[in-house]
């Protein structure tokens, strides 16, 4: 797999690029700002960039805003995001894509080198990656003007498990129920937010939308 990362700490990015190259990836491009990164992704498209949210100059979003500005120009290219809090506006954002391949992780994931790489291959093939935490702060809206109220406890487990990227099996291994019983669940989470099955949407994706959108 191409990667380009992009991170302004050195000892971070150094260690990233060790780690990548250890597990077989390519590391096309490693840069420590936005203006760098989008030059990379031009001169040699990845399969995956992985960049910080918070870079040079001002160290506020740049990096964000350049993974999206990749996504713009090259819709549907894989972008996995690292930051040390969650940016709610953005995250939402990169989810309410049309196309997949995206991920949000917070740093200290990236100590658990298992899940981290778990992550960037679910991306690189299109799926999506979510941090619990991101997760969790996106989906906390009050049930007062939440229409996913009428979801059960474990209907919203099971979505917000999808909202991290897990298909149905992995679903039902973290849960400890049957496959099909993840899959009832889903079908109800469906129904209840009234997504039909429709040529050329994605009821998964809709689904987590309706949640981040509440």
């Amino acid at each position: 797999m191409r990667v380009i990362l992009a991170e302004d700490s050195t000892l971070l990015r150094e260690g990233l690029v060790r780690l990548l190259a250890e597990e077989g990836h390519e590391v096309t491009a490693a840069v420590g700002d936005a203006e760098a990164l989008l030059g990379a992704v031009e001169r040699e498209p990845p399969d995956i960039v992985v960049v910080d949210v918070r870079m040079p100059p001002t160290h506020t979003d740049e990096g964000l805003r350049a993974a999206l500005e990749i996504r713009r120009r090259r819709p549907g290219a894989a972008v996995l995001v690292l930051s040390q809090y969650v940016e709610r506006r953005y995250a939402a954002e990169l989810l309410s894509a049309e196309h997949g391949g995206v991920g949000y992780l917070l740093k200290d994931r990236v100590m658990q080198v298992g899940e981290f790489l778990s992550a960037l291959d679910r991306v690189a093939a299109g799926g999506a990656a979510f941090d619990p935490e991101v997760v969790r702060q996106l989906l906390a809206r009050s049930t007062r003007v939440d229409p996913l109220a009428r979801l059960t406890p474990r209907e919203s487990e099971v979505l917000s498990l999808m909202a991290e990227g897990y298909a149905n099996p992995a679903v039902a291994e973290r849960l400890h129920v049957s496959q099909s019983a993840v899959e009832k669940h889903v079908n109800a989470i469906f129904e209840k937010l009234e997504i039909r099955a429709s040529t050329g949407y994605n009821r998964r994706v809709l689904a987590v939308l309706s949640y981040l959108r509440s």
